[in-house]
C-alpha cells in the first residue's frame, strides 16, 4: 500500500479553564474536549526513488495557497517526528490536505491534520504503535495533537497531553459558527495572568452530566474562561453569535479553544439547521456537524 486517505475531525471545547502558569512557563489546564464529523481530508502517499524527492523529504500541498507547505506545516512536522520515532529516516512523503475546517479558530485544524498524519503513517508503514504512543509523539509536535490522534470525548489536563477518556457526549448537532477575524492566542494567555477570572466551568458537574447521558445538563455547563478577556469588540461579537443560537433552539452556547470559533449544542435537528442557514447569510464559515463518539 502507497497511497491512504485519513479524516481530520475537528475538535471543540465543551469546557476550558486555565489553572495558572508552570514553571516551564506554559498554562495548566483543565478542558472536556469533543471531536465533531466537520474534517479535513489527509491524503499521503509514499514517495518513492524517481518521484522527484530526495529521502527523508516531506512535501505537502494544500487547497489554501496561504498555508506554509514546508516544515512548519504542522502536518509536515507530525511526518518528521513518526519517521524519527519508527527509524524511517529515507522515508519520503506526500501529504495532501484538503481543509474545511476553518483556520485558526479554537478548532484545532492543524493538530488534527498533525493526528490523522500519525495514525496514518501507523498503517502505512505498517509500525504496530498503540494510539496511546502515537500520541506520545504528537507531544512533541502540539499540545492539541495528543487529544487529536485518541479522539472522542475527553478530560485533558496539563498542556492538553494528560487524558483521560470520558463517557461520551449524548448523540447531537452542533452548529459551527467562526466570524472573520482571528483571535491571538499569546494575547489571550497573556491577559488571563493579568486578571481575576470571575468563573470557572463546573467541570465535576459537567463529568456527573456525560456519565449520565444528560444533554441538557452537559449544555448548560460549558464554558470557556478565554471569553472573559477577549477584547471588548470581538466580545461583543462572540455574544451576538452565542445569542443567536440560543434563540435559534441551542441548549447551550460556548467559545472553543481561543476562538473566535462559537458553537452551539442542539437536540433538535431542524432548529440545527435553520439557524445555521440563518447564521451563513452573515458568517461564511458556519458548520452543521455532529458529535463523533
Amino acid at each position: 500500500m502507497n497511497e491512504l486517505v485519513v479524516q481530520a475531525p475537528a475538535k471543540l471545547n465543551l469546557t476550558l479553564d486555565v489553572l495558572g502558569r508552570q514553571p516551564n512557563g506554559y498554562h495548566e489546564l483543565k478542558m472536556v474536549m469533543q471531536s465533531v464529523t466537520l474534517a479535513d481530508t489527509v491524503t499521503l502517499r509514499r514517495l518513492e526513488a524517481g518521484e522527484g524527492a530526495a529521502s527523508n523529504t516531506v512535501q505537502v500541498r494544500t487547497n489554501l495557497t496561504y498555508l506554509p507547505s514546508d516544515g512548519n506545516n504542522l502536518a509536515a512536522k507530525a511526518a518528521h517526528a513518526f519517521f524519527a520515532y519508527a527509524g524511517l529516516e529515507g522515508a519520503a512523503l506526500e501529504i495532501q490536505l484538503k481543509k474545511r475546517i476553518p483556520v485558526c479558530a479554537g478548532t484545532a485544524g492543524g493538530s488534527s491534520d498533525a493526528a490523522a498524519v500519525l495514525r496514518g503513517l501507523n498503517e502505512l508503514y505498517r509500525t504496530g504503535f498503540s494510539r496511546e504512543m502515537l500520541a506520545k509523539i504528537g507531544e512533541q509536535v502540539g499540545s492539541d495533537v495528543p487529544y487529536c490522534v485518541l479522539g472522542g470525548t475527553a478530560l485533558a489536563e496539563g498542556r492538553g497531553e494528560k487524558l483521560t477518556p470520558l463517557y461520551p457526549l449524548p448523540d447531537c448537532w452542533l452548529v459551527l459558527c467562526k466570524p472573520g477575524f482571528a483571535v491571538s492566542t499569546p494575547e489571550l494567555f497573556h491577559a488571563i495572568d493579568n486578571v481575576r477570572l470571575r468563573r470557572h466551568p463546573d467541570t465535576d458537574g459537567m463529568l456527573a452530566a456525560l456519565e449520565a447521558g444528560n444533554l441538557r445538563e452537559v449544555a448548560l455547563r460549558m464554558y470557556n474562561v478565554f471569553e472573559d478577556v477577549l477584547p471588548t469588540g470581538r466580545q461583543g461579537v462572540i455574544q451576538e453569535i452565542k445569542g443567536a443560537l440560543l434563540d435559534g433552539g441551542a441548549l447551550g452556547a460556548c467559545m472553543s479553544g481561543t476562538g473566535p470559533t462559537v458553537f452551539g449544542l442542539f437536540a433538535d435537528r431542524e432548529q440545527a439547521e435553520a439557524t445555521a442557514r440563518r447564521l451563513k447569510e452573515t458568517y461564511r464559515d458556519t458548520f452543521l456537524t455532529q458529535n463523533l463518539q
